[in-house]
């Protein structure tokens, strides 16, 4: 089994609402989830999650902290250990770039009213950002 290193970027707002954008692509697409990609080589999932949250997004942030890992599931053969990275908005104009077809602020609450990629909930309320 083949094992891709990504990171993503938790980017919460003041207001307690989670950047989020909308997979234009496989796996998962049409799917909400947080800003990430792969790890180019040399680079770090603090860099990645920064870099692949404005390709995505046109956001700005900073990462903060590694909140956790998760393995994603792709294609037969082949997981994504996904870094997760807390990371502080600090501006620009939101756009979806790269692969993602949308991007927008959720409130918490409005989470589970999305079709969010598997196991993204979960893995929110493990990290504290959401309750569930």
């Amino acid at each position: 089994m083949r094992i891709v290193q990504a990171a993503a970027a938790v980017v919460v707002r003041e207001d307690g609402r989670l950047l989020l954008v909308r997979r234009g692509r496989e796996p998962q697409r049409g799917r909400w989830s947080v800003p990430g990609g792969k790890l180019e080589p040399g680079e770090t999932a603090a860099q990645a999650a920064v870099r692949e949250t404005f390709e995505e997004t046109g956001a700005r942030v900073r990462a903060e902290r590694e909140l956790g890992t998760v393995r994603v599931p792709g294609e037969p053969g082949l997981v994504y250990e996904v870094h997760d990275v807390a990371a502080t908005y600090l501006g620009g104009t939101l756009r979806p770039g790269d692969d993602a077809d949308a991007v927008r602020w959720v409130a918490p609450a409005e989470l589970p009213g999305l079709e969010t990629t598997d196991g993204l909930l979960e893995h929110l309320v493990r990290f504290g950002i959401s309750r569930g």
